[in-house]
């Protein structure tokens, strides 16, 4: 069961896009202390050779990905680093199997993975402005890296154990 409805999501997007550089710049350091590993894994980008302003585009989405969870009214669990490598693995995995297949199969294998994941709204949110954004930039190799890290916030937020219920 989704624990970040489409009302929590919608309400995340909304803040996220209503902020100033001063309220982003607070919310990142509210993401450090709480999901840092989550944090990391977009500000390793630039290591990877992504641009800065790509680099912006995936900060953001981790914004909405965040802003959700706090909406969410659950308390999380801090993702660890193990937990960032297992979802990797994972989601490569999922990539790897698909390659090779006839365009069908894929399609059926990516709508068999949308329907079975625990954040559906997360997953089309994410999924959605990931392709309006290669669809308006030139592409570059490193883009990869952006899509992976995208991908690896959500299913490391959507297998998270279940948080319990702020009290």
């Amino acid at each position: 069961m989704s624990r970040i409805s489409v009302q929590v999501l919608a309400r995340a997007i909304t803040m996220v896009q209503a902020m100033n550089a001063a309220q982003k710049e607070a919310l990142a350091d509210e993401l450090f202390q709480a999901q840092p590993t989550l944090l990391g894994t977009v500000l390793v980008l630039p290591r990877m050779g992504v641009p800065m302003e790509r680099v912006e585009f995936a900060l953001n989405l981790l914004f909405v990905c965040f802003q959700s969870m706090k909406e969410s009214g659950l308390s999380w669990p801090r993702i660890s680093e193990d937990e960032l490598d297992r979802q990797a693995a994972r989601y490569s995995a999922i990539v790897q199997f698909s390659e090779g297949m006839h365009p069908t199969q894929v399609q059926q294998a990516q709508q068999q993975f949308t329907a079975g994941h625990p954040e559906p709204a997360l997953l089309a949110y994410v999924s959605t402005e990931t392709t309006r954004w290669l669809a308006s930039v030139t592409p570059l190799e490193s883009d990869k890296y952006v899509l992976l890290s995208a991908m690896n916030v959500i299913n490391c937020i959507a297998y998270a154990p279940t948080p319990k219920r702020r009290k």
